[in-house]
């Protein structure tokens, strides 16, 4: 028995799209408003979000992001104690994180604002 191979995310984007363009159109000219038409339309917004998904998809297929890429951090005058938000959870107490502000005021890596 053989695999069937996966077929591109180009390729499901296009189908996809078209089942929610054929329903759409089915359920605007059949006017139904019964189970019906709430059946056509909930099968329009599932094939609208494959289509979405695929899209997405073959766009980072096509322009893959860097593996090592560095951490994102905002500049310095946005983060003036040098804390992130790690410790900043950890540093729920006042007294802890005027503590961190003193140790920085005595390295002088801080000036009072």
């Amino acid at each position: 028995m053989s695999r069937l191979s996966r077929p591109d995310a180009r390729v499901v984007a296009v189908v996809a799209a078209l089942g929610a363009l054929a329903l759409l159109v089915t359920s605007v000219v059949l006017r139904r408003q019964d189970l019906l038409g709430v059946l056509l339309a909930l099968l329009c917004v599932l094939l609208t979000t494959v289509a979405g998904v695929a899209v997405s998809a073959a766009r980072q297929g096509a322009d893959p992001e860097p593996a090592d890429r560095p951490a994102a951090g905002g500049p310095a005058e946005l983060m003036p104690y040098g804390l992130d938000a790690d410790t900043l959870d950890a540093l729920d107490s006042r007294d802890a994180l005027r503590a961190v502000r003193d140790r920085q005021r005595e390295l002088g890596g801080l000036s009072d604002r």
